[in-house]
């Protein structure tokens, strides 16, 4: 820590800060402000703990965390309100991707909880003028909760995992089939020098968060990052809402004490008196221990989310493999059982307008009417034979021959559903997609 030169120790001020400027006069709080610190340090506190912000601060290759919330005795909690409280009929699904109605069940019944916390809390503790310490204690709780919450995102979007770059079948979905969510993913993917870029934005918020001399640059920072987020959820309804909602609440929470200092400067143009988060700790070595804790246990969630997102990179994102075949090949021409007609004459199933080759694991099929039939696939290239699998079915299974005719032309024949299949594929030239030729320029062309 930096040393302070001044004989004189510095002030605290009622929020808990170190300050440069003269002692002030009261240290007692109001009552409301010892009310609202009660609610924030219980009710965050169990937020926190319940979802995925405390998952962020335990990354590790052994097991998967997630929150308390999914796990006894919160789980059974959320279910018993569910059913007892509110009548929900239908079983609750905590394991579902985003924000279901478990989680919101939960936040629920942790703002109850909280509520009567506070009151009996307020009733027993109602001689309390302060909570210095326990104040430093939870404001070095919320930079740490914000920090690891920002590293996992951001290194999500600084190793392009979270938004992949799109698969080969968005290239051949329409526009108005893909949800808004999917819309999103699709066109920052496409722009991977700017999720990036986001990404580095909310790395550095964190890696300030850390450090109590620029923790309240690095909450500034991450909370203009994190209303972009928040935006992005609402309004193209991605789930998180309520996790990014209460990551821009602890924002505030540290931005707080430093708000009247902060329109000192942007907007009464007054010189503002340094601030600096005190640490908690009764001794110069516990606070220089406290000091270095956050730091040190930042550079191991630096660590570990870079290889976490790397290794996925390498085997789900831009990193994994391809297939053999890998490219959107049209059907030129298909034969059902010897008949060759156009392949809207055909059975559902097989009204081919494109075959896509994209991981070696799958193929899917493009319907005339641009639906998608998906199938796991595996094939061998030395017999050159595909085989494709229909979901965890092990009844069914497909298997064709492959004549690769030429480097775009390759020909199937083979048994699918008791019918004789046979078809001439052509590969489609990637420069036949602008969404995969746009690129950055200073001075655009005129488009017809």
């Amino acid at each position: 820590m930096t040393r302070i030169r001044s004989h004189k120790a510095p002030a605290v001020t009622q929020t808990g800060h170190e300050s440069t400027g003269p002692e002030p006069q009261a240290r007692r709080w109001t009552p409301a402000t010892l009310v609202a610190f009660r609610f924030g340090l219980v009710y965050l506190g169990l937020f926190c703990l319940a979802t995925q912000i405390s998952g962020s601060m335990t990354p590790n290759l052994m097991f998967s965390y997630r929150g308390l919330g999914r796990l006894w005795p919160m789980r059974e909690v959320t279910h018993w309100t569910g059913a007892t409280v509110l009548g929900v009929t239908s079983r609750l699904d905590d394991a579902a991707g985003g924000e279901p109605l478990f989680f919101w069940v939960q936040t629920f019944w942790i703002l109850i909880l909280s509520v009567v916390a506070v009151g009996i809390w307020s009733a027993i503790d109602r001689r309390r003028h302060s909570y210095g310490n326990l104040h430093r204690w939870f404001f070095l709780f919320v930079r740490v909760a914000l920090a690891a919450s920002l590293f996992e995102y951001g290194m999500t979007k600084v190793i392009p995992t979270q938004f992949p770059a799109p698969p080969l079948a968005t290239l051949v979905t329409p526009v108005g089939d893909l949800t808004l969510s999917a819309l999103l993913w699709t066109s920052i993917g496409a722009a991977q020098p700017y999720e990036i870029f986001t990404g580095c934005i909310e790395v550095m918020a964190g890696v300030l968060l850390l450090f109590p001399r620029t923790a309240v640059l690095g909450a500034a920072i991450g909370l203009v990052a994190l209303i972009q987020v928040t935006s992005l959820n609402m309004f193209y309804d991605v789930g998180l809402k309520l996790v990014s909602l209460h990551m821009i609440a602890l924002a505030v929470i540290l931005l707080a004490p430093d708000l009247s200092r902060l329109a000192d400067f942007f907007v009464r143009h007054r010189p503002a008196a340094a601030s600096i988060p005190a640490l908690p700790g009764r001794t110069p070595r516990a606070r220089q221990a406290l000091f270095l804790a956050p730091i040190l246990f930042g550079a191991y969630l630096l660590g570990m989310y870079a290889y976490i997102n790397w290794s996925f990179w390498q085997v789900g994102g831009g990193g994994r493999p391809k297939s053999a075949l890998y490219g959107i090949w049209n059907v030129e021409q298909l034969s059902v059982d010897g008949q060759v007609r156009p392949a809207e004459l055909n059975d559902y199933d097989r009204r081919w307008r494109r075959v896509i080759f994209d991981t070696p694991e799958s193929v899917v099929f493009q319907r005339t009417d641009d639906s998608l039939a998906p199938y796991g696939a595996s094939l061998d290239t030395g017999r050159n034979v595909l085989t494709l699998r229909k979901g965890n079915s092990r009844n069914w299974g497909a298997s064709f021959t492959l004549n690769r005719v030429t480097s775009d032309r390759v020909a199937l024949s083979g048994e699918m559903d008791g019918h004789r299949i046979e078809a001439q594929l052509r590969r489609v030239e990637f420069d036949a997609f602008p969404l995969l030729n746009s690129s950055f320029r200073w001075i655009r062309p005129h488009e017809r």
